[in-house]
């Protein structure tokens, strides 16, 4: 089974994250819509929003009490399907 693991997180203007995932996928990722939207209201100091930390490989970090998932990250990248990311969701109707 494929997990994606973050190897590399830059911040960039505008609320955007520069990743790079071990299996080669990269690029930009757009977070502007989750600032200042409840415990993501620490970015409105954008000097938080920088101090972006990789956790475990399997997630992006700020602070103690926020972090999103690498899946989540990977999906929003690349522009696949939960059911292309995990095929035992297409296999398994239990998991849908």
């Amino acid at each position: 089974m494929f997990t994606p693991k973050i190897v590399e997180a830059q911040p960039l203007n505008g609320y955007k994250i520069r990743l790079r995932f071990a299996d080669g996928a990269a690029g930009e990722v757009d977070l502007s819509h989750l600032a200042g939207r409840g415990v993501f209201a620490c970015w409105n100091d954008y000097e938080d929003f920088k101090k972006v930390s990789i956790e475990g490989g399997r997630r992006l970090a700020w602070a103690e009490d926020i972090d999103i998932d690498a899946d989540s990250l990977y999906m929003k990248l690349t522009g696949k399907t939960p059911e292309e990311l995990f095929p035992a969701l297409k296999e398994n109707p239990v998991y849908a």
